[in-house]
């Protein structure tokens, strides 16, 4: 296997044929969750919905904890890779793999041990809290798996390589799928059979794709004495990586609270958020990928020296992000009961999750040019500036006004759903002031060198 060249040819058909099998590869991740709530609201109760909204809002605490730091992982392997420093990218995937084992093992123990406190916390209705722990407790288990994963997807993809992930996901997407229905429809167990869909699904895309990569004769050959992590590259790996991971959490983090305000609001109001967020992640689905990608594309052009290409990138993966987050928010405002009645049929949930979902589409838009610029800066390793730009946003706006909105207007889900477009448009508007007046100051250092 040779690596993929990000920083030579078209730069849009560059920028696209990179891109486009991330947005594929996070269609179907995304799909794990989505078929998990499909099925179970087509097979199972109102309580069983709450219990996988709930569910998925800790276990994305993991997801999101372990594809930040992974980040940090494409970011130096696309770096290196620009360089063309071939032994520091072996080194380096090495240390991150044998690193991300460890957090895996820790992660899970964290998560059973406070698995209760936590759904506490989040005000799970008293009717799905057995269940919700239920599918906590599984899915807290395949955490190797989904570290695992990620770490091989960042690793292939910091190398130029977006197209195995997404062959690697989409083979345990299709078998999560088919033991969904399984597990639920046949054997009826319910949230459990979701939960240990998912898990087996993760497991298998890893395997598979470390038994592919040995017998294509990868540049890291997964033998045991390969994995010794090197303490300078780990060091790196660190100041790059954890404060991505950090601000994730602190995002995730805003938004169970949020969650739990609506928990407040009894099931049905769980169960629109649920919803709602699978809707965010398809939605968004085009700036994340491009984010991700412009992460590695920024990261191997900085290497390289080809300054103007990487911001070139940008903007070009800025316009196609919100052209697709558009066209769902459209679907939003014009036909929201469309949107809920795929996940339920169930009035209640329709008639409530209406008036959130019109107000929360406008968060499809302003988020997409918040992770695009912070995909951009993430490659140029100002990843500290973005973990501070996220967190501010996550406890100095998103908190509080989740407490202000919860406080005065807690019957009302149009108001409580307004909350993340304003703050990602505060977001948006700051982090392109910034992201210019960087632009600018490395072009007057670059002029001043000429």
């Amino acid at each position: 296997m040779k690596e993929h060249n990000l920083t030579e040819g078209n730069i849009i058909k560059t920028l696209l044929l990179f891109a486009v099998p991330f947005l594929v590869a996070n269609i179907l991740q995304s799909l794990y969750g989505a078929v998990d709530l499909f099925v179970v609201g087509r097979y199972c109760t109102a309580e069983s919905v709450a219990a996988i909204s709930t569910g998925t809002q800790v276990t994305q605490i993991v997801t999101s904890l372990a594809t930040g730091l992974t980040l940090g992982g494409t970011i130096l392997i696309g770096q290196y890779t620009g360089s063309r420093d071939m032994l520091r990218v072996k080194q380096t995937i090495g240390t991150m793999l044998t690193v991300f084992a460890g957090f895996a093992l820790i992660l899970t123990a964290l998560m059973l041990g406070f698995e209760r406190p936590l759904l506490m916390l989040l005000a799970t209705p008293a009717e799905s809290f057995a269940l919700t722990m239920q599918y906590v407790a599984i899915c807290a288990a395949g955490n190797l798996f989904i570290c695992g994963y990620n770490a091989l997807a960042a690793v292939l993809r910091g190398y130029g390589d977006s197209v195995r992930p997404m062959i690697f996901v989409g083979v345990a997407c299709v078998l999560n799928i088919a033991l969904d229905l399984l597990f639920v429809a046949v054997f009826g167990l319910g949230v459990a059979g979701t939960a240990l869909a998912t898990v087996i699904s993760q497991a298998a895309s890893m395997v598979i794709a470390i038994v592919y990569l040995k017998k294509k004769d990868f540049i890291f050959d997964f033998k045991f004495k390969s994995f010794c992590p090197v303490k300078e590259l780990a060091v790196r790996l660190a100041k790059v990586g954890i404060p991505i991971s950090f601000q994730e959490l602190m995002v995730r983090i805003s938004f169970l609270y949020l969650a739990a305000v609506m928990n407040r609001c009894g099931v049905y109001a769980a169960a629109v958020v649920g919803i709602s967020s699978k809707y965010d992640v398809f939605a968004m689905l085009s700036a994340t990928s491009m984010a991700s990608a412009l992460a590695a594309i920024t990261a191997q052009n900085m290497g390289a020296g080809k300054i103007k290409r990487a911001r070139q990138s940008l903007w070009y993966g800025m316009g196609f992000a919100l052209s697709v987050s558009c066209l769902f928010f459209l679907w939003a405002q014009l036909n929201p009961q469309s949107m809920i009645r795929v996940f339920a049929d169930e009035a209640n949930i329709v008639a409530a999750g209406v008036p959130f979902f019109r107000s929360c589409s406008y968060d499809y838009i302003m988020v997409a040019m918040v992770f695009c610029l912070n995909g951009y800066l993430n490659g140029r390793q100002k990843t500290v500036w973005t973990m501070v730009s996220c967190s501010a946003g996550a406890l100095l706006l998103r908190i509080p006004m989740v407490y202000l909105f919860g406080k005065y207007f807690a019957d009302d889900l149009g108001k409580l759903g307004m909350i993340a477009p304003i703050v990602s448009g505060i977001m948006a508007l700051y982090t392109l002031i910034y992201v210019l007046h960087e632009n600018r100051g490395q072009g007057q250092a670059k002029e001043a060198e000429a």
